[in-house]
């Protein structure tokens, strides 16, 4: 897998489980891009829902992705803390069109204070139905969870404090 240098922009892309596109974000600056992690970071840029509806994020993120964890969070710098969504979903995968991953609907937001809350099971329930997750995914997502919730709870990686600003510093460096 080749990966993205340090500075350049790339689009971030989104699917389900039946290989539909799901969402697209355009332009995340690369600022670190290693076979383990991808760390990008991005201000009010355009996304494209699957519907073709366009919307544009409202602040400032670091994005964090893990060849490792079926997760990838997003650090949302807001003017009262850094307030983080966390997309349950498959190890990133590059390739020269994208950053890709499929999304299992589970989500995970996590406010400054370090509390979480747990979204989406209802939508995850439904899609399960409708696109046969074999079981097998269901089983790897529920340690998901748990694994996140350990990150959270241990403030490891992306929850270490001062992850986000040191990486929004470096983001800055970039634009």
């Amino acid at each position: 897998m080749e990966f993205p240098t340090v500075g350049s922009t790339i689009e971030v892309q989104s699917y389900k489980h039946n290989g539909s596109l799901h969402r697209v974000w355009e332009e995340t600056v690369i600022l670190k891009g290693t076979t383990h992690e991808v760390i990008g970071g991005n201000d009010r840029i355009l996304v494209q829902e699957s519907d073709g509806r366009f919307w544009r994020t409202r602040e400032p993120a670091i994005c964090y992705f893990t060849a490792h964890s079926w997760f990838n969070v997003i650090g949302m710098i807001r003017n009262d803390g850094i307030y983080y969504y966390c997309n349950l979903g498959t190890p990133f995968t590059y390739d020269s069109e994208a950053l890709k991953y499929i999304d299992y609907d589970l989500d995970i937001k996590v406010f400054p204070d370090m509390t979480y809350k747990l979204l989406d099971e209802d939508e995850f329930a439904q899609h399960k139905r409708q696109m046969n997750y074999p079981d097998e995914v269901e089983v790897i997502l529920r340690g998901a969870v748990d694994e996140l919730i350990g990150w959270i709870s241990s403030q490891k990686g992306p929850f270490e404090p001062g992850f986000i600003e040191y990486w929004y510093e470096r983001f800055l460096q970039h634009r």
